[in-house]
């Protein structure tokens, strides 16, 4: 049995495509999916199912527009391993996520498109913001007393955000602790 964290881009923004987490559930063990369990509203869960991760994806892109009202142009799944969620966190630029009382943090997870071409659309503000590129994901981290300064909503309106979906530092840890509890492994 495979362990998998899944985040869901383009749902329960702004009050469009709205999905409720109970409904998500439902859907996901109806696709054969286990062990299923939501975190927040935004379209995170973990679960454990027998279908490889690009499978899993590809069920749930299919399906999640025909059986709720979406907007399937916004909405994708990006289904990650244990190891690789895992990986997000280990290598994590140097004292990233330590200051949770000065400065926001953010991974950006891309999905189809690579950390350097991603990297193009970051224009950060000296003093306000900092990027990192990493495997699958960009660090973003944003001084709280500046963040209406910050450059990190310019990227919205390019094609390379529509190939990112973003979750704060504390759901991203708390997503792989959710995970680790499904499937300890190595970890």
């Amino acid at each position: 049995m495979n362990t998998y964290a899944l985040l869901l881009r383009g749902i329960n923004v702004g009050g469009k495509n709205k999905l409720p987490m109970a409904g998500l559930k439902a859907f996901l063990e109806e696709l054969g999916c286990s062990r299923v369990a939501t975190y927040i509203a935004s379209g995170n869960a973990v679960l454990a199912c027998d279908q490889p991760a690009e499978q899993v994806q590809a069920l749930i892109e299919a399906g999640l527009p025909g059986r709720f009202p979406l907007d399937s142009e916004l909405v994708k799944a990006l289904v990650l391993r244990r190891e690789q969620l895992q990986a997000v966190v280990e290598r994590r630029p140097a004292g990233f996520g330590e200051q949770p009382e000065t400065y926001h943090y953010d991974a950006i997870f891309l999905m189809g498109i690579d950390a350097a071409e991603a990297m193009r659309v970051f224009d950060p503000r000296p003093g306000v913001d900092r990027v990192w590129a990493g495997e699958g994901v960009i660090y973003s981290e944003r001084l709280s007393a500046q963040r209406s300064r910050s450059r990190l909503t310019k990227i919205i309106g390019t094609p390379a955000y529509q190939s990112m979906t973003i979750r704060n530092w504390n759901t991203t840890t708390r997503l792989l602790e959710m995970l680790l509890a499904l499937d300890p492994g190595e970890g």
